[in-house]
């Protein structure tokens, strides 16, 4: 039995893997690779060039691939890159990269992206993320590994956002957050540490408390951030979990939220 639907219509160039499943009335562009396991069910556009892996689950009315949303872009060949094992909830906007940027926009593996989420163009999306209903990036934000975005948030342009943090439902975020940290407000500020995030992901306790003093001294003892790291470095900074903290508050270029 055929895995494409009678329905779905499939651009001569798109190239599928003999398992990739296309749902009814749904549209594969030109340029589109998809690897094998992929599930795309009924009434999603997926546009070219874009590549998505192998064991993906693309629900109904999703929109990948689509020209970005920058009045720049003049039809440049730039892409959208989703890797394996995703879930893309419905109605979810991905768009491809400008040649201003990087050309390209990225979701990496093992994403939870729930429905109405918006990935702009540019987007560099790591892995093991949850995005909440209604989540949405501007253009060149970058979310790190294992990040969960509350439902509604909104994520000012060239934004980061650091490993493990957390942002509650209806945050603004304008300024880069911290690995770790648990923000939320409009506009969000730094609240906490994701602690039972840490602990779920297998954190040692030891770990934890390191992160909680280093968190206290860049956003509780009225430190410079420059004298914050200084500390941080000479009390703890041989721990890698304190290190991947230092490496990314110094290469913040927007600065942190605080």
């Amino acid at each position: 039995m055929s895995l494409i639907h009678a329905t779905a219509v499939i651009h001569p160039s798109a190239e599928l893997d003999s398992e990739v499943e296309i749902g009814p009335y749904s549209v594969i562009g030109a340029k589109v690779k998809i690897g094998r396991g992929t599930k795309i069910m009924s009434h999603a556009m997926i546009d070219g060039p874009t590549t998505i892996g192998q064991d993906n689950r693309i629900f109904p009315f999703a929109s990948l691939g689509a020209e970005p949303q920058d009045k720049k872009y003049a039809g440049e060949a730039t892409e959208l890159i989703i890797g394996d094992r995703n879930v893309i909830r419905e109605c979810c906007t991905f768009n491809r990269g400008t040649v201003q940027d990087k050309g390209k926009t990225v979701l990496g593996n093992d994403n939870w992206i729930m429905a109405y989420v918006h990935i702009a163009h540019d987007c560099m999306v790591g892995n093991n993320t949850i995005f909440a209903n209604s989540a949405t990036l501007a253009g060149h934000v970058t979310i790190h590994d294992y990040v969960i975005l509350g439902g509604f948030t909104l994520v000012h342009q060239f934004c980061h956002i650091g490993e493990h943090a957390f942002t509650g439902m209806g945050s603004a975020i304008s300024k880069d957050v911290a690995p770790y940290t648990m923000a939320y407000g409009s506009p969000a500020e730094p609240r906490s540490i994701n602690t039972e995030g840490l602990k779920r992901r297998g954190f040692t306790p030891e770990a934890i408390l390191r992160i909680k003093n280093a968190h206290r001294l860049i956003y509780r003892q009225q430190l410079t951030l420059n004298d914050a790291l200084s500390q941080i470095e000479t009390e703890m900074g041989q721990f890698p979990e304190i290190q991947l903290l230092l490496a990314f508050c110094r290469r913040s270029e927007r600065g942190l939220i605080r």
